[in-house]
C-alpha cells in the first residue's frame, strides 16, 4: 500500500527533482517534531496545542498526496477547537504517528530514485 502519492508535488514543482527532494526532506524532518508535539500536547490534555499541531502537520501530509490522512487531522483539529470526541485524539495521533512513519519510508525510497 502506498501511502504517499507525489502527482500534485510533481506537479506544483514542475517535476523540478531539487524541489521535490527539498520538499520531500523538509517533511521528514518536520514529522519527528511534529509527533514529539502532539504526543505531548495529549499527553498533557493540552488540546486546543494538539489541535494546532495537527492544523500544521495537515500542510505537509497533504502536499504529499495523504489526503485521507490530511481530513482526519482536519476532523481532529476541528474536534479539539469544538471540545468533543475527546477519547478518539489518541485515535487520530495513531494514525498520523504511524502513517508518516510508513511514508517516510516510502519516501527514503523516492530520494534514492530521484538520485
Amino acid at each position: 500500500m502506498a501511502y504517499t502519492n507525489l502527482d500534485y508535488l510533481r506537479n506544483i514543482t514542475g517535476g523540478d527533482k531539487d524541489s521535490i527532494r527539498e520538499i520531500i526532506l523538509l517533511f521528514i524532518e518536520q514529522v519527528p517534531e511534529f509527533i514529539g508535539n502532539m504526543k505531548k500536547h495529549l499527553e498533557e490534555k493540552n488540546y486546543i496545542e494538539l489541535g494546532r499541531e495537527a492544523h500544521k502537520a495537515k500542510s505537509s501530509v497533504m502536499i504529499l498526496g495523504m489526503e485521507d490522512l490530511g481530513h482526519d487531522l482536519k476532523a481532529l483539529q476541528l474536534a479539539t477547537i469544538n471540545g468533543t470526541r475527546e477519547e478518539t485524539y489518541p485515535q487520530h495521533f495513531q494514525r498520523f504517528e504511524n502513517e508518516c512513519n510508513m511514508a517516510i519510508a516510502e519516501l527514503e525510497l523516492e530520494l534514492i530514485k530521484l538520485g
